[in-house]
C-alpha cells in the first residue's frame, strides 16, 4: 500500500531547511514518505504536492485560496514557525485542512533578542563601537545613554514571548508595564508588573517599547504617525514580532526627524529594507528577521512540525490548530 506523503515546502530563493529532512524523517519514520520541494509560491503546488497528506511550510510563502484548493488530500498544513498570517486560514477551514503552527519553539530566543536590542539602544552600543573603530574616544551619544532602573519598559502583548521578555526586563531593573486587551484581570499580578488599560496610556509612559503581538487586521499598522506622536522623543522602540505592526514610513520619518531616539527592528514592513535611503535612517538597528534563530530553536521547531505531521497522517489529534478544524479518525 502506498504511503501517504508529507511534503516539506521550502523557498527556492532562500532554502533554509535540510534537503535530507533528517529530523523530520527520524520522527515520522515509516508513517509516511517525507520529501522536500522547492517553491517560489503556492502557484508551484503541482504534481506530488497536491496529493500530499500534510504540508510543512518554511518561511512566509503566501498560501492563498487557489493554492489551498489544489490540495486534494491534505489533512494538515503546518507553518514552521509562530506566525500563520501568510496562510488563508478561513479557506483552509472550508477545505477541511487544519492549519497548525509552532508557537513555543523560539520563546527564549525572541525574548533574548528583544532585550539585546533594548540594551544596545539604551547603552548606545553601536555608535560607541563605530566611534572606537574610528580610533576616536568621544562619547558623542552621552545624552542618549540611560540608567535602566529609571526607565519604563512597555510591552504590547503579554503572551509567551511577551511574558518571557517582561521577566527579563524586570530582572534587569526596568519598571515593566504592558498592554494586552485580551488578558483577564490579574495577569499583571501573576507576573509582578503593571498594566496599562489603553495603548495610548502605555505609549505615553514607555521609555522602551517592545512589541510581542501577532499580526492581524486589528494590529496591522497598530503604530502609525498618530501613535508614535504619543511617545517621548527620548523613547526607543523594539519590534521582534511582525514588521507591519509598525507603519514603516511613519517610524523611519520619526527617526529622521528626531521624534524618536532610536529603534531596534528585527522585522520591518515589506521586508527586507528596500533602499540605501531606508538603510541610512539614523538611530536605527536592523537585524534580518533572525530573533527566533538558534541551533536549539530550529531543532525544536522541526521536531514539533514533524510530530504534528505524523499525527495528521495517522489520524490522531493535532497540536496547535489555529483554524478550528478537527480531523475525524477516518479521514
Amino acid at each position: 500500500m502506498e504511503k501517504p506523503l508529507v511534503a516539506i515546502i521550502d523557498w527556492s530563493k532562500q532554502p533554509i531547511g535540510d534537503p535530507a529532512a533528517s529530523v523530520e524523517r527520524g520522527i515520522i519514520g515509516d508513517a509516511a514518505d517525507v520529501r522536500t520541494f522547492l517553491c517560489n509560491s503556492d502557484a508551484d503546488f503541482a504534481g506530488d504536492i497536491i496529493g500530499a497528506a500534510a504540508l510543512i511550510v518554511w518561511h512566509n510563502i503566501p498560501i492563498t485560496a487557489p493554492g489551498l484548493r489544489r490540495l486534494k488530500r491534505c489533512r494538515a498544513l503546518i507553518r514552521n514557525g509562530v506566525g500563520f498570517d501568510s496562510v488563508d486560514v478561513r479557506v483552509a477551514a472550508e477545505c477541511n485542512i487544519a492549519v497548525c503552527n509552532v508557537p513555543d519553539y523560539g520563546t527564549e530566543e525572541v525574548a533574548d533578542h528583544a532585550i539585546a536590542l533594548a540594551l544596545a539602544l539604551c547603552r548606545q552600543l553601536f555608535p560607541l563601537d563605530a566611534e572606537a573603530k574610528r580610533l576616536g574616544w568621544l562619547i558623542k551619544v552621552e545624552t542618549k545613554m540611560r540608567r535602566l532602573r529609571e526607565l519604563t519598559f512597555g510591552i504590547v502583548g503579554l503572551g509567551r514571548i511577551g511574558t518571557a521578555t517582561a521577566l527579563r526586563a524586570k530582572a534587569l531593573g526596568f519598571k515593566v508595564c504592558f498592554y494586552d486587551p485580551y488578558l483577564p484581570n490579574g495577569a499583571d499580578k501573576a507576573v509582578g508588573i503593571t498594566r496599562a488599560r489603553t495603548l495610548e496610556e502605555l505609549l505615553r509612559q514607555s521609555d522602551v517599547l517592545s512589541l510581542h503581538c501577532p499580526l492581524t487586521k486589528e494590529t496591522h499598522h497598530l503604530l502609525g504617525q498618530r501613535e508614535l506622536a504619543w511617545m517621548k522623543p527620548s523613547a526607543f522602540i523594539v519590534n521582534t514580532a511582525r514588521g507591519a505592526i509598525i507603519k514603516k514610513s511613519a517610524i523611519l520619518a520619526a527617526l529622521r526627524e528626531g521624534r524618536l531616539a532610536g529603534a531596534g527592528l528585527d522585522v520591518v514592513e515589506d521586508e527586507p529594507l528596500r533602499s540605501a535611503e531606508e538603510a541610512a535612517t539614523p538611530n536605527l538597528i536592523v537585524t534580518c528577521h533572525a530573533a527566533f534563530c538558534s541551533v536549539e530553536a530550529k531543532q525544536e521547531m522541526r521536531a514539533t512540525s514533524a510530530r504534528i505531521a505524523r499525527a495528521a497522517v495517522r489520524g490522531e489529534p493535532l497540536e496547535n490548530v489555529v483554524n478550528g478544524v478537527t480531523l475525524k479518525p477516518s479521514q
